[in-house]
């Protein structure tokens, strides 16, 4: 099995090799598919992200939830040295910054933002995933570190995390460390993958 390093260089080629038109048409079907799922049609708070990187363009779902009437969140780094997200309120005329890593987040003060525990859906980008649920991100951890109180609870998981990824960023084992927090669902162009 490839080390976690060679897995994420081979799997973010993979994902950036798809040329605009295919990336548009793969995302657009993958969020079709998401849009009709009880895991995003029953959440009212809804956390989202920006589409960096060769990643899904999740922007047709955070259309589709603000026609809905729920609450559309994007990630804000704590301040340097916690590692951890915190979510900030998004609308459309939301003010947006790059941050440290130039990933466009909110621009608002401290007072606005929300802690992890109190969404009810995360969407969450991706470099791999197996048919486990294991996620392997950019390597910065700060997902894990966001949500590792999931790890601690037996029967209430709030917020339950979707990885969006395209198919071809599917493989068959992810080697899995105790921090990492697992998937409750992935979606992919070809539907959504469900995990015990």
């Amino acid at each position: 099995m490839p080390n976690r390093s060679d897995q994420r260089r081979q799997l973010r080629s993979l994902r950036c090799a798809l040329d605009p038109a295919e990336h548009q048409r793969r995302s657009q079907q993958l969020c079709r598919a998401l849009a009709r799922h009880p895991l995003f049609r029953n959440a009212r708070r809804v956390a989202a992200y920006l589409a960096a990187d060769g990643e899904v363009d999740a922007h047709p779902l955070i259309e589709r939830a603000w026609s809905m009437g729920k609450q559309v969140y994007l990630p804000v780094l704590r301040s340097v040295g916690h590692n951890r997200l915190w979510f900030a309120r998004y609308e459309p005329d939301t003010p947006l910054v790059k941050n440290r890593f130039g990933i466009a987040e909110p621009d608002i003060d401290h007072t606005r933002r929300i802690e992890a525990f109190a969404l009810d859906l995360v969407l969450a980008p991706l470099v791999g995933f197996d048919r486990l649920g294991n996620r392997l991100g950019m390597g910065g951890g700060f997902y894990d570190r966001s949500f590792a109180h999931l790890l601690r609870r037996r029967h209430w998981r709030k917020p339950r995390l979707v990885g969006l990824a395209f198919e071809r960023q599917g493989v068959a084992r992810l080697p899995a460390r105790d921090w990492d927090v697992p998937l409750s669902a992935v979606a992919t162009e070809h539907g959504v993958i469900e995990f015990q």
